[in-house]
């Protein structure tokens, strides 16, 4: 049985918490708390376009905010 957060056939679904951090998310699982849809539902390769596009500084937005 292949993962869903792996399988490439599935729809997933781009989440971002409030520090910033992307996920990608099986578009047939419930959120988690803390996090919200940003974009999707759509193809595994959809997404990882979507977060490599916007997600483009990896530090943690309190550590931004702490620094700057």
């Amino acid at each position: 049985m292949t993962n869903p957060f792996d399988d490439p056939r599935t729809q997933h679904r781009v989440l971002v918490n409030a520090e910033g951090q992307h996920a990608l998310w099986p578009s047939f699982a419930t959120v988690p708390a803390g996090w919200d849809e940003v974009y999707g539902p759509a193809d595994q390769s959809a997404c990882h376009e979507y977060v490599e596009r916007n997600w483009t500084d990896l530090t943690p937005r309190s550590a931004r905010v702490a620094v700057g």
